[in-house]
């Protein structure tokens, strides 16, 4: 049965769109059947992986709104072993419709019963908000990893997140874990980063992942190019980072 993780921080702009479209890629890299849901209506997964969201017949907003079957929804990607569930620009619409919705917080969940057994792992890219829409990202998942930016007020609106998180545990989901946080946008050379690093470490303990994502500018140009960074510049240190975070990843999965 697979992992269901949700990349999520309210905070726009730390990299977790980036962070959905590598990991997922890299995992798929090292052989693992990977399926990544677009939830973020601005629908940055799907473009960063050569999707053109005009032109999909069906998206993610078919499953939570009108029942689509998430195998029918599913396509594949230029990555072996990544299919995506796109976005659709009437995503922006469905945190509305979404209230009068019997279950609407367990739409996305239901969904997915049907095909956690045809993936290792699925990841659901959340809009940087805390509505409706990741609600339902949070209800359908095992665990939610935490991308933080390595800085100036990296840490702020956290705790909103993780109120959030405590409230889906209490109410819609026991067993919803954090799975832990990805430092993005480091950079070595600053006392900012280092500091910040230090900081998240000492917030999280033990929750935050050894790897260490750069700023890098082949991670910046492969969303242009519809490209995951192992597409794009498997050389780069970008891509580096994403597969040894993938591997840690798998290790702490694993467990």
């Amino acid at each position: 049965m697979s992992k269901i993780v949700a990349v999520a921080n309210q905070k726009g702009g730390v990299g977790k769109t980036t962070t959905a479209i590598n990991l997922s890629a890299c995992l798929a890299h090292l052989g693992k059947k990977t399926l990544l849901i677009d939830l973020d209506p601005q629908g940055n997964s799907s473009t960063g992986l050569g999707i053109d969201k005009k032109n999909t017949e069906l998206s993610v907003y078919d499953v939570i709104i009108n029942d689509t079957a998430i195998r029918d929804a599913a396509i594949d990607t230029v990555q072996p072993g990544l299919r995506l569930c796109p976005s659709s620009m009437n995503l922006a619409g469905a945190e509305v419709e979404l209230v009068s919705q019997i279950s609407r917080e367990s739409r996305l969940s239901d969904a997915l019963k049907e095909v956690r057994d045809e993936y290792d792992y699925i990841f659901i890219d959340c809009p940087p908000s805390l509505g409706l829409l990741t609600l339902n990202a949070l209800t359908a998942a095992n665990t939610v990893l935490v991308p933080i930016q390595c800085e100036y007020f990296a840490l702020e609106g956290l705790s909103q997140l993780m109120e959030t998180v405590r409230i889906v545990q209490k109410r819609l989901n026991k067993d919803l874990e954090v799975e832990g946080v990805v430092l993005t946008m480091f950079d070595s050379r600053t006392n900012l980063s280092v500091e910040v690093a230090e900081e998240v470490r000492k917030h999280f303990t033990n929750r935050v992942y050894q790897t260490l994502i750069p700023r890098n500018v082949k991670l910046s140009e492969a969303p242009s190019y519809g490209l995951p960074i192992v597409l794009y510049d498997i050389n780069s240190k970008g891509a580096a980072a994403y597969i040894e975070l993938a591997k840690e990843f798998i290790a702490v999965s694993e467990r």
